[in-house]
């Protein structure tokens, strides 16, 4: 607390020094003053913008949604159990969020010092992820957290912590300044982080002791796995939101289906297997040495319980937590294989076969943007010129510009001309097959008649068979 205080009278120390400067400033107008003065303001007002961005972004929390006592009766009465063995107060409100993993949230007043409310946060994929023992764990665990014991310094020091990381980032351009800061919050980071850690370390004893050993350990591990599992869900799926003003109609159901594929089972498992990378500023101990004190613990003897999680909280508002999700925006919601068939097109092919058209339409001065100009123009060997207009419409410069966007264009007219489809896989990337099934595979042929323009003859024929006409112009 008294390096939290610290901070706020550095703060109001450079502000008031700024403040004396640009008074002396001004009264003696003299300029090296001046500049100085300048100098100063600048750096007090990126200051107390980052500071204020970061207020404003703390009081927004995540898209989430209420779950109501008369709703949710056996996770109230879990959570009211849990919290009273723990002594700690009963949260004023349980919401569920889109996160893999659980939290409470301290609204405070007076930096920390006064708690006006608590919000405990379940995110919907552990539940689809643990079994009931392994979620009472988790929430034995984060309730311990708002114990009388952790709670108070618990919050003052994260605050401290997101403002001193904001002030270091709002002085990234005043060498002079950031250092300070810089150093003020590395002192407060090793000090403050030894105290979370330890803090971890008694929220998990609480967690053996009301779930149980085994439990605990479990969720510890299935809690991980899910976090890989889910930023590898948001990368190669959740991505695909937004493109052509779409999402997904039901994004937990799609997170349940990767949870049950093999093929992404080992990877999962093999991500986590990785070496963990410590920082001395991690608030959290490391996963293994978290295991290690949990597996010396003793072993109250809870009886296990393996039913689904989902039995404490039957019949989650999912609906209302995905529509929460896109709040904001007027994206159509479509089922996960018409998402991948559209979302890949829009991402992938789209704006590769619009511009190559226009680049064939420039170098071959045409009436319009026929995709067969691309064409002439490799035929007469005019592909530096054609690589040269795509870099004027924001392709990035590359040795094998033109052989990628002729490929992507190529599977653009494929599809469009309803030859081939992007297809939904769990188990790795779309697929683009042809209606027979086999693999649409043109990336190496493309490249080729690049390099050869004397394939054009053949590439024309082979898109003849397919319905592709010489005068077709992108949509």
């Amino acid at each position: 607390m008294t390096l939290l205080v610290g901070f706020y009278l550095l703060v109001a120390a450079l502000v008031v020094g700024t403040i004396f400067l640009d008074v002396y400033a001004i009264s003696t107008f003299r300029l090296p003053g001046l500049e100085f003065a300048t100098l100063a303001t600048f750096a007090s007002a990126a200051l107390l913008r980052a500071l204020l961005i970061v207020h404003r972004v703390q009081g927004a929390g995540p898209p989430s949604v209420p779950v109501l006592p008369e709703d949710q009766p056996a996770l109230w009465r879990e959570v009211g159990e849990l919290a009273a063995r723990v002594r700690s107060p009963l949260p004023d409100e349980i919401r569920l969020f889109a996160e893999p993993t659980a939290a409470v949230a301290i609204e405070t007043r007076l930096s920390g010092l006064r708690v006006v409310g608590r919000t405990l946060f379940i995110g919907l994929p552990l539940v689809q992820a643990l079994d009931a023992a392994e979620l009472r764990a988790v929430l034995a665990h984060e309730l311990a957290h708002t114990s009388a014991a952790h709670s108070r310094l618990t919050t003052a020091a994260y605050r401290g912590r997101v403002w001193l990381v904001a002030a270091v980032e709002g002085l990234d351009s005043h060498p002079y300044l950031q250092p300070v800061f810089a150093g003020y919050a590395r002192v407060y980071l090793r000090l403050t982080q030894a105290i979370s850690r330890r803090q971890e370390y008694e929220a998990d004893a609480l967690a053996v002791a009301l779930a149980g050993r085994a439990a605990t350990a479990s969720a510890l591990r299935k809690t991980r796995e899910t976090g890989a599992a889910w930023d590898l869900y948001a990368e190669c799926y959740l991505s695909l939101s937004g493109a052509g003003d779409l999402r997904p109609a039901e994004v937990f159901a799609g997170f349940r289906a990767l949870l049950a594929d093999r093929v992404r089972q080992a990877e999962v498992a093999g991500l986590v297997a990785e070496p963990e990378e410590i920082s001395p500023y991690d608030s959290h101990p490391s996963w293994t040495d978290r295991q290690a004190a949990i597996a010396a613990l003793p072993d109250p003897g809870t009886d296990p319980d393996p039913r689904p999680a989902g039995a404490l909280l039957p019949d989650p508002p999912v609906r209302a937590l995905e529509r929460a999700l896109w709040q904001g925006t007027r994206w159509s919601p479509l089922p996960w294989e018409d998402l991948v068939e559209k979302g890949m097109y829009a991402t992938r092919n789209a704006e590769a076969v619009r511009d190559l058209a226009a680049a064939g339409q420039r170098v071959m001065g045409t009436a319009r943007p026929y995709v067969d100009a691309a064409f002439e123009a490799i035929a007469r060997g005019r592909q530096d010129e054609l690589a040269g207009h795509l870099r004027d419409l924001g392709w990035k410069p590359s040795p094998t510009l033109l052989g990628g966007v002729l490929g992507q264009a190529l599977e653009a007219l494929l599809i469009e001309h309803g030859q081939a489809r992007w297809t939904l896989s769990w188990s790795g990337p779309a697929r683009l097959l042809y209606a027979g099934g086999e693999e649409v595979e043109v990336g190496g042929y493309a490249v080729r008649v690049v390099a050869e323009p004397s394939a054009i003859p053949g590439l024309r024929a082979w898109l003849d068979r397919m319905g592709v006409e010489r005068d077709y112009v992108p949509a």
